[in-house]
């Protein structure tokens, strides 16, 4: 098979196999380019399971905030009670969005999955 002709950053060849008789692999193929962007997109929104959006971290200061009021007696134990629960409403609000998001870009790799399958049931063996 055929190797990749397109220089990458680096300065070298690139070593993927060229999908293709253009030469290029996925990766630098120009008809490409735009589902390459979209992907990069997506990822860039998701984010990955180590990098907080900012909520929780927050969310956390201030319940250490309010437990140190209470313990001062600064705040009510009832009102802090109340203003506890709030908070762990909103933390479940925060939880079923980044449910949400991860089963939106879960079905977005699906969609992408199957045309791919249906691509290569038809005999074209990349994605268009």
């Amino acid at each position: 098979m055929a190797k990749c002709t397109a220089i990458t950053r680096g300065g070298t060849r690139c070593k993927g196999d060229a999908i293709d008789s253009s030469g290029y692999c996925y990766s630098h193929h120009p008809d490409h380019a735009k589902d390459r962007r979209r992907a990069a997109r997506k990822g860039g929104k998701s984010g990955g399971r180590g990098r907080g959006r900012g909520e929780i971290p927050e969310l956390k200061r201030r319940l250490e905030d309010l437990a140190a009021d209470v313990l001062s007696g600064g705040v009510e134990r009832g009102a802090a009670a109340v203003v506890n629960q709030i908070y762990n409403t909103l933390i479940r609000a925060i939880e079923q969005e980044r449910k949400l998001r991860e089963l939106e870009e879960l079905a977005g790799r699906l969609e992408d999955l199957e045309q791919i399958i249906e691509q290569r049931k038809d005999g074209n063996r990349w994605p268009a």
